[in-house]
């Protein structure tokens, strides 16, 4: 079958690329202004040198920090000479935080968990996705299925989230990008390459009842209607946008990346999930905040350990003023970005 409850809980909850770091708005567009916008957005292919790194550092020891985007061009080639260099005189490569759900049972009760997760995308009660959102929504809806998804009645019968995770991820494929551009699993390779050690950070939560848990998600209504809501805003109208971005991470275009949004639909689709009644019951609801602390306290151990350390993390979270490297910078820790500038994009007092 397709993702598994918790490998769909991951996607939603912002944790893999494939709902990642999207812009939204809640105000529709005309149909005629949304093709404009899209049919001129065209992403750039060929060798592409990425964004550049961020430094963070005190004293004597430096870690120098990736921001990593989704989506990106699909037919980009990130040029990885300095990065390879800067990995191969690093001592510790530090990856993003991430989260992880593990069913508490041996192999065969996972494998007898397999069948009950069967029909976990589908709405309680047997509504239809008609049923659950805003007739405009719907209306809407219907429009960018026919482009993207053409005439597959199964999402009909999905919760609001799993349909606008469908739809996007056909939209963007279609508009030439791809969830994450192969640039983690790059940056691993090179570390195992150098031999350089890579740190997973990673907050586990153990599910002490899988099946009950999927049984509650499976009955468990979700206020996911704005999520759905913001994702057809930005599927409409916003892919040029999107695209821009892809670009800019691409050509390594940082002011360009700091002008634009980073997180409206994403954070829409977090809370749908995280505010639901299932994900306070499983103690889901503040895991990202948890993950975020680890890296916190990893990143620091790694820099007061190695000479040099090499980093990924989220864009949003190398940009924005509330952001990791900004909560670095409020303990102490010099930041600069690649252009001279600190992560929030003022220039350093001369």
């Amino acid at each position: 079958m397709r993702p598994t409850l918790f490998v769909c809980l991951f996607a939603l909850a912002g944790f893999t690329p494939a709902f990642a770091q999207t812009a939204g708005s809640a105000t529709p567009a005309p149909p005629s202004t949304a093709a404009a916008t899209n049919l001129e957005a065209v992403t750039v292919s060929g060798v592409q040198p990425g964004p550049g790194l961020w430094k963070v550092s005190k004293g004597d020891h430096v870690m120098w920090v990736l921001g990593t985007l989704s989506p990106l061009p699909d037919h980009m080639e990130w040029k990885t000479d300095e990065i390879e260099q800067t990995i191969a005189e690093s001592q510790e490569v530090l990856g993003p935080p991430s989260v992880a759900l593990k069913p508490k049972t041996n192999f065969f009760g996972k494998l007898f968990l397999l069948p009950s997760l069967v029909g976990a995308r589908k709405n309680p009660d047997g509504q239809t996705l008609q049923q659950m959102v805003p007739a405009q929504d719907y209306a809407r809806w219907l429009v960018l299925k026919q482009q993207y998804l053409g005439n597959d009645r199964s999402v009909e019968d999905w919760r609001p989230i799993f349909a606008a995770v469908e739809l996007y991820d056909k939209a963007i494929k279609r508009h030439g990008l791809t969830g994450s551009g192969g640039v983690k699993d790059a940056v691993r390779d090179l570390a195992k390459k150098h031999n350089v050690k890579f740190e997973t950070v990673r907050y586990t939560l153990m599910v002490d009842e899988p099946r009950n848990a999927v049984k509650t998600f499976k009955s468990s209504p979700m206020d996911d209607r704005e999520c759905f809501g913001r994702t057809l805003d930005t599927v409409e109208r916003d892919l040029g946008r999107i695209t821009e971005r892809a670009n800019a991470w691409a050509t390594g275009d940082i002011e360009t990346l700091r002008g634009l949004p980073m997180n409206d639909q994403r954070e829409a689709c977090i809370s749908a999930v995280t505010e639901a009644g299932f994900a306070r019951q499983l103690g889901f609801s503040d895991v990202q905040q948890k993950a975020q602390s680890m890296w916190i306290e990893a990143a620091e151990q790694a820099l007061n350990t190695n000479t040099q350390t090499f980093a990924m993390l989220p864009m949003e979270d190398v940009l924005s003023p509330k952001g990791l490297i900004a909560q670095l910078k409020e303990k102490g820790y010099s930041v600069e970005a690649p252009d001279g500038s600190d992560a929030e994009g003022v220039a350093p007092a001369q």
